[in-house]
């Protein structure tokens, strides 16, 4: 089964004897324009990060360091995406929950987001996400 969730952006490694370089730019290699952008790092073994969904923001997730799994889960279909690498980022639309788990050590997680925060843009109850899914379907 193709994934229905998963949307991957490759990213174009530059570089020379100097090391690695990835350039990103909205709306070239990242489909909107960015707002925001903030990371997650230091996460303990065993936590869950995110655990929410949201009514219209989008999202790219991206690996900088390390390692970490992300469940995505439209109300219908739920898929693990796993980022390992700085050259691959996860493309997240709106009204996806999601949740990170399985965080290495050394993991820093970069998100980059279309629109500044809003705490009215959030869904942190599962049940009401499920819900509010159902209305759209």
């Amino acid at each position: 089964m193709a994934n229905k969730l998963i949307k991957y952006i490759n990213f174009e490694i530059k570089g020379d004897d100097r090391g690695s370089l990835i350039s990103i730019e909205q709306n070239s290699n990242i489909p909107f324009e960015i707002k925001r952008n903030y990371y997650i790092f230091n996460t303990l073994p065993g936590v869950k990060r995110g655990c929410h969904a949201h009514k219209k923001l989008k999202q790219l997730l991206i690996t900088v360091s390390g390692k970490c799994d992300i469940l995505l889960d439209n109300g219908i279909i739920q898929e693990t995406a796993v980022l390992n690498s700085p050259n691959k980022g996860l493309l997240i639309e709106e009204m996806i929950w999601r949740e990170m788990f399985n965080f290495t050590k050394d993991c820093v997680l970069l998100v980059l987001a279309n629109d500044y925060y809003s705490e009215h843009d959030y869904i942190r109850n599962y049940h009401e996400f499920l819900i509010l899914t159902k209305k759209n379907q």
